[in-house]
């Protein structure tokens, strides 16, 4: 059971976001905030798997709630769900520390996917964010990647094919930790799934 806490400032999305999770038998509700200070103070208290995470909040707004509950609690996968397709407002947001950024007109269907992947420890992007992402990394051109030695050991096994459970048992750490290690992977190489990661290990991974 994936444990989700919403934070959104409009009273009406917020319940209608509760109602349509709460009738997933794979996700539990634990709590609602309608700021941002709210949603640390909630996170701080229940430690939800996901945060869903509105952007336009009053006081604390979403990028810097997404700030603070990351540095709390790391563990925790922080999904944006707003109406803002800017680029600067994608880039803050990811940097802060948000795995997910999906825009309020997706389906329903996309909305339960994007929060089981963001609990797999994968990056639900909307095309515009993703975009946004690949975008950025080509104008930066790092000359290297800058991965630990466990996290290339991770990816490694991704680009085997191994599941997270299996990466756990093999490197002899939990499956928690796996899900952080690729949650900074995704980031750090400006990928947004497993597919990506194997083929960008595949291709640069020995050479680095």
């Amino acid at each position: 059971m994936i444990r989700v806490l919403i934070a959104e400032d409009h009273a009406m999305v917020r319940a209608g976001l509760t109602e349509l999770l709460g009738n997933r038998d794979d996700i539990e509700v634990v709590g609602e905030a309608s700021d941002g200070a709210e949603a640390i103070e909630r996170a701080l208290d229940v430690g939800p798997d996901v945060v869903l995470m509105d952007l336009s909040m009053p006081d604390v707004d979403g990028i810097e709630a997404t700030r603070r509950i990351k540095a709390e609690l790391p563990g925790t996968h922080v999904v944006v769900l707003t109406s803002f397709s800017d680029r600067e407002r994608i880039l803050d947001a990811l940097d802060a520390g948000a795995v997910g950024y999906r825009l309020k007109d997706l389906e329903p269907e996309e909305l339960h996917r994007g929060i089981l992947a963001a609990a797999r420890g994968e990056s639900p992007l909307a095309p515009k964010a993703a975009h946004a992402v690949l975008s950025a990394r080509a104008e930066a051109r790092p000359a290297t990647v800058e991965l630990t030695d466990r996290e290339r050991e991770v990816l490694d096994l991704v680009a085997e094919g191994l599941p997270n459970k299996l990466i756990a048992r093999r490197l002899e750490i939990s499956e928690k930790t796996v899900k952080a290690h690729l949650t900074r992977v995704f980031q750090t190489i400006g990928v947004t799934d497993r597919t990506q990661a194997a083929l960008w290990a595949k291709r640069n991974l020995n050479s680095n």
